[in-house]
């Protein structure tokens, strides 16, 4: 939606790419258009996800440094820290779609 006029714009998941991953309810993307079509899709920095579904937490994993791979609830594969689980939520750097910290 267009905040300024409140239009709703449809855009595909062709013209989306890899920032369909980011797309949850309430986040605000930068889109620039030229000539009615968009040229420029910029997702925020970081955005929140929900686990769905990973590797059982390991209890021993607070000191090691391994990584498991995660599915977010947009179907993102994010490789995360051993100690995280389903259900918890991950803050997520889109430039490069790598685990940042735990949401708080």
């Amino acid at each position: 939606m267009n905040t300024e006029n409140y239009e709703q714009v449809l855009l595909t998941t062709e013209e989306l790419g890899d920032n369909v991953y980011y797309l949850i309810p309430n986040v605000r993307f930068m889109v620039d258009f030229y000539e009615g079509k968009p040229v420029g899709i910029e997702p925020p920095q970081v955005v929140e996800l929900k686990v769905v579904d990973t590797a059982p937490n390991l209890k021993s994993a607070t000191v090691t440094n391994t990584l498991k791979p995660a599915t977010m609830e947009t179907g993102l594969v994010v490789n995360v820290p051993a100690f995280i689980d389903v259900g918890e939520k991950i803050r997520v750097d889109t430039t490069e779609g790598k685990y940042l910290e735990r949401a708080k």
